[in-house]
């Protein structure tokens, strides 16, 4: 069978029973085990073969689940379930215990989606280059001739992770002695409405000086408020609405997975990631000078810059979190940012995780006076478009387009992620193509509001024939 419309680049993703069902889990259940174990059958809990799996708020995770796991010990691994959690809390239980994972989720996808995203021991990451693709092709060989039975089957055990979780997280950055904030964070029914009480608030650890003010915390795969995707402007107007309700000092909001975070200010106006990155660059530089920084090619060009300033060295690298984390560890960084919300940690296994950039937020605002607009001015140095998406059949004949369009301008262009042009006027531009839909990407960033608008416009006349 071919899974190649349902195993991307990254992790697995389809809607749930059309694309993804119970015995296509069970199947990459099966081929996980082999790829992970390099192709070991049968070796139970005696030779070590254990994963540890999770699950999201979405109705279809449990079964799926079940169904992973069942292959798994069809193939002779034990099975840990943590059962339900945030990504990131997977990624900890994979470094915790030093098992490889599985999550099921879809992330900020709509409700009839669901999927697996999948890493080795202490969350080392597996995509399409690094293992993803054999699980692909060994499943399908299973969904087409059944799954062969090890010599011995696993076992399940069931795990309660979300105080240990919690305990790590509030180790990594000291909250108790900041003074006192009012947060709202909505959780879009997502995870951050599990994570964030045992985190942040008080259900599981001590109280910390912060008034929680919770939106949209019950737990609903169906999203019936808004999709959690705050990447999505539209999904931000009710958090930016309530800060300035209550009078927060800021407001947060995490996808559906909680493995993302997005950050607004005391007025409701949303944080620039970039700004965000050199935020966290800056605290984590403080505790390790002369670290390695990862930015991807299109956050603002204002992170490598403040890496520099404070004596850090920035890497640039292409979007993906596979890529990223993958060069985080070649490169011993000690942080990652994206434009899209994703903060890696080397004390979080390179993993990302939208809570502890979250609390490294607060630590920034809580340990002095002043506010977050004051604090993230000093980071946003530019002006930026924000990623602009374009219908487009020829992606390749578009995008070698763009290169002629600006090449009498272009000061330097180079290819490591899509095509990204840097022109005589300070501004630059990336166009990249969608690993799965007929897309065109653009972000576009200048040295003001003038410069930045002229070159979007233009480059998108261009796409957009």
């Amino acid at each position: 069978m071919d899974l190649s419309a349902l195993v991307k680049a990254y992790d697995v993703r389809g809607v749930v029973p059309d694309q993804l069902d119970e015995s296509i889990a069970r199947a990459i259940g099966a081929a996980f085990v082999d790829v992970v174990f390099g192709g070991q059958t049968g070796a139970g809990t005696a030779g070590g073969m254990r994963i540890v799996i999770a699950h999201d708020m979405r109705e279809t995770g449990p079964g799926l689940a079940r169904a992973f796991a069942e292959g798994a010990m069809m193939r002779g691994a034990s099975v840990v379930e943590a059962g339900l959690g945030s990504t990131d809390l997977l990624y900890f239980a994979s470094g915790h215990l030093g098992l490889p994972g599985a999550m099921f989720t879809a992330s900020h996808n709509p409700a009839q989606y669901n999927g697996i995203k999948m890493c080795r021991a202490n969350a080392v990451a597996i995509g399409v280059d690094t293992g993803l693709r054999d699980i692909r092709e060994r499943a399908g060989a299973y969904l087409d001739t059944g799954i062969p039975a090890g010599s011995a089957s696993g076992d399940v055990e069931q795990v309660d992770l979300l105080t240990a979780y919690a305990e790590y997280l509030r180790g990594l950055v000291d909250l108790a002695g900041i003074r006192p904030l009012k947060v709202v964070v909505d959780a879009g029914n997502g995870m951050g409405g599990y994570t964030v009480p045992a985190v942040l608030g008080d259900t599981v650890l001590p109280a910390l000086p912060l008034d929680i003010v919770p939106l949209y915390f019950e737990l609903d795969g169906t999203f019936p408020n808004h999709e959690a995707n705050p990447l999505e402007p539209a999904n931000l107007v009710d958090l930016q609405r309530r800060v300035v309700e209550v009078g927060a000092d800021l407001g947060l909001a995490f996808d559906g997975d909680a493995d993302r975070c997005f950050v607004v200010d005391a007025d409701g106006a949303p944080v620039s990631p970039s700004a965000i990155t050199a935020l966290v660059a800056v605290r984590e530089l403080a505790k390790a000078p002369g670290s390695v920084i990862i930015h991807n090619l299109i956050t603002s060009h204002a992170v490598p810059e403040i890496v520099a300033e404070h004596g850090g060295r920035p890497v640039r690298t292409r979007v993906g979190h596979s890529f990223i984390k993958a060069q985080m560890a070649e490169v011993d960084a000690v942080f990652g940012g994206e434009h899209s919300a994703h903060y890696y940690f080397r004390d979080f296994w390179f993993a990302d995780t939208g809570m502890l950039a979250a609390m490294h937020v607060l630590a920034a605002l809580g340990e002095q006076p002043r506010t977050l607009t004051e604090i993230t001015a000093e980071f946003a140095r530019y002006a930026a478009s924000g990623e602009i998406n374009s219908t487009v059949r020829d992606q390749p004949g578009r995008i070698d387009a763009v290169r002629s369009a600006f090449a009498p301008r272009t000061s330097s262009l180079d290819e490591l992620d899509g095509l990204t042009v840097e022109l005589s006027d300070g501004s630059w531009l990336n166009v990249r193509a969608s690993n799965t839909e007929p897309l065109l990407r653009l972000n576009v960033e200048g040295p003001t509001d003038e410069v930045m608008a002229a070159t979007r416009d233009e480059a998108l006349a261009v796409i957009r024939g």
